[in-house]
């Protein structure tokens, strides 16, 4: 970074530019003398279940043990052993952690967390979750669009976007995809980078980040570190949990957390934290790495420890587990008992006053900056830039579905109207009605891959769960549904000889198209919630498979006992294959030179296409083509409906 980015600031706006209802300048004054939030007694307990079935057990375990402590401006970081409970903590204070089992009290400059605090603080997540397929300017962009408020301009959003690149240090790579696993992007630290800007668009005065630097280089985690300290020095309260700093990285911590088992071991200024342990009795090595130095103490291997015990008179050296569980203890209590912990309880007590509880403000609903439709429209925008960005998926989808039609156009061509017809049309058709059906599959990707994105930004108050789910749906679902089934049509029915009539060839185009997207929206019914891709397929594609059995052309529906005659009604394909064949066969005439009203020789052979039709039950009314559209419909709605309620009560809490 070179110096001269040191001094750029991103200025609050005198509108609402933090998306906050009715912002005055008392709040911009509060801004810029910095946040300090507070947090005490905080205690923190989930129920864990073990063994199986009838068996299976619950157990309490306690991950957070009345945590006290304060955070001002500048580097705040929260270090300690791994299922130290340094994450949940920082979740915590986020309120981002689940309510149920949390209790405590977390306050700002003195006062309740904000109903939509989670909108206006910023919180980095350990995996990077930004769009690969945009540039690092678009994904900026978008978190514009969405979080700041639409009284301010293009204009001002832009120059805000603008700023916070350039504090960043993205100039050169703005125009940049971030990257996929399938294409080359920006370097980790670049994409690190490009995660703090997402939040810092708001401006907030309350930074999170969940462990900066996993991933990075040592030298790349130093960079983000150096910007995260400038970041700071312009009054920001920045706060992290971190994993073995190096340390020119710890010396740049202006606040320390030391936590293990979930006790706090020490709460005070970083740079004296070495001689508050010396004063502990453990002496750290010179040359040895502070922040090592701790956890070393913490877990009970450090040479500090091992010298100790072999300067007292034969001190036994005692079970591992046993060992570790005492010397947390004994840290526990020192620090309760040392002037650190008196000087921040005398401090809490002091900022608390005679504020009341009130730990369920944090969990009310959010507020959102911007309306449903402005959300729609961006929404919608990205997902159709991402699917252009993804072209084995979108380009490569279209030229199989045009080789295949080819393929199948090339097998059954130019049917004829006798008796082989008959066959050929009905297995043509059941293969079209299947494939819309297999080829639907790739719709369970549409919500699991974005699933911690989604969680993300939904909980950052960036958009409505209903314009998010409606506008993947308009940009991705529908038109990667719709496209495959117009370019089937328009190849195989020509191919293939249908019936020369307009109406049907629509009405086969369009009875193509609800079959995906009812087939669709029973991938996304059923996937919605998952986190793995494979499991979601499973599912689906057994469900489909069941589904063709009833048909209608594997086995005739009119044979099936009675107990299983009722599954036929769930059947996908039963009901694209149904409106297929009525539409193709009515008034067909399968035995030419015979004039069927005038001789009943055909009484156990198949001549015309109405005794097809009743053959196979299907109803040779008009209502028997259209119901079958009516009942994908339904379904189409009902599957969506469980899909959005599956979606909306995902657990969205860590």
């Amino acid at each position: 970074m070179s110096s001269s980015n040191d001094q750029v600031f991103i200025p609050m706006s005198q509108t609402n530019t933090n998306g906050l209802s009715g912002t005055t300048s008392n709040d911009l004054k509060s801004f810029t003398e910095g946040a300090v939030l507070s947090f005490h007694n905080i205690c923190y307990r989930v129920k864990l279940k073990s063994g199986f079935l009838l068996g299976r057990k619950t157990v309490e375990k306690e991950i957070l043990r009345n945590v006290n402590g304060i955070m001002r401006p500048g580097l705040n970081a929260i270090l300690g052993p791994t299922g130290g409970g340094k994450s949940s903590l920082l979740d915590v204070l986020a309120a981002r952690k689940d309510p149920q089992g949390l209790s405590g009290d977390v306050l700002i400059n003195g006062a309740p967390r904000p109903a939509n605090f989670k909108c206006t603080s910023g919180y980095v997540v350990q995996d990077d979750v930004v769009m690969g397929t945009l540039t690092v300017r678009e994904n900026l962009q978008f978190s514009a669009a969405l979080r700041l408020p639409t009284t301010m301009t293009n204009h001002e959003k832009n120059e805000r976007i603008k700023m916070v690149i350039q504090e960043l240090g993205l100039s050169k790579v703005a125009d940049s995809k971030v990257g996929t696993q399938f294409t080359r992007g920006v370097s980790g630290g670049e994409r690190k980078r490009a995660s703090i800007g997402m939040e810092l668009i708001t401006d907030p005065s309350i930074l999170f980040l969940d462990e900066p630097t996993t991933g990075l280089d040592s030298s790349t985690a130093n960079a983000v570190l150096l910007l995260l300290k400038r970041m700071s020095k312009h009054g920001r309260t920045i706060i992290f949990s971190i994993h073995q700093p190096r340390y020119s990285i710890f010396k740049l911590f202006d606040s320390l957390t030391l936590l293990a088992s979930g006790r706090v071991m020490f709460h005070g200024p970083a740079q004296e934290a070495l001689g508050y342990f010396a004063s502990a009795g453990h002496q750290c090595e010179p040359y040895n790495n502070p922040a090592d130095f701790f956890l070393d103490v913490i877990n009970g291997d450090s040479s500090a420890v091992i010298l100790n015990r072999e300067d007292g008179e034969a001190a036994e050296i005692e079970e591992p587990s046993k060992g570790d569980k005492s010397l947390i203890e004994k840290l526990a209590e020192f620090y309760v008992d040392s002037t650190f912990f008196r000087k921040t309880k005398a401090e809490l007590d002091q900022v608390s006053g005679v504020q009341k509880k009130t730990k369920t403000v944090a969990f009310k609903e959010l507020t959102y900056a911007t309306s449903f439709c402005h959300q729609l429209k961006w929404i919608s925008k990205r997902s159709f830039k991402n699917l252009l960005g993804n072209p084995q998926a979108s380009v490569a989808q279209v030229i199989i579905t045009v080789l295949l039609g080819l393929i199948i156009g090339a097998i059954f061509y130019g049917l004829k109207s006798d008796p082989t017809g008959i066959q050929n049309r009905a297995g043509v058709l059941f293969f079209l009605t299947t494939n819309q059906c297999f080829s639907s599959v790739s719709a369970v990707e549409l919500f699991v891959v974005e699933k911690k994105l989604f969680i993300h930004e939904y909980i950052s108050g960036y958009y409505r769960l209903s314009s998010y789910f409606i506008g993947k749906l308009l940009s991705d679902l529908l038109p990667m549904r719709m496209l495959p089934s117009v370019i089937f049509t328009c190849i195989i029915y020509f191919l293939l000889g249908l019936k020369p009539v307009v109406e049907s060839f629509f009405i086969m185009m369009f009875t193509l198209m609800m079959v995906a997207y009812s087939a669709s929206s029973l991938a996304l019914a059923l996937a919605a919630g998952q986190s793995v891709v494979s499991v979601a397929t499973l599912l689906v594609t057994i469900s489909f498979v069941f589904m063709m059995i009833f048909s209608g052309l594997l086995v005739n529906l009119r044979t099936v006992v009675s107990w299983l005659s009722w599954l036929q009604y769930f059947s996908i394909p039963r009901y694209g294959y149904s409106a297929l064949l009525h539409n193709e066969f009515l008034g067909q005439n399968f035995c030419p030179g015979l004039n069927v009203t005038a001789n009943s020789t055909c009484s156990y052979a198949i001549c015309t296409g109405e005794e097809f039709l009743i053959n196979q039950g299907i109803d040779l009314s008009p209502w028997g083509l259209w119901r079958n559209h009516v009942a994908l419909a339904c379904m189409i709605v009902i599957f969506l409906t469980i899909a959005y309620l599956k979606l909306l009560f995902l657990k969205k809490f860590s």
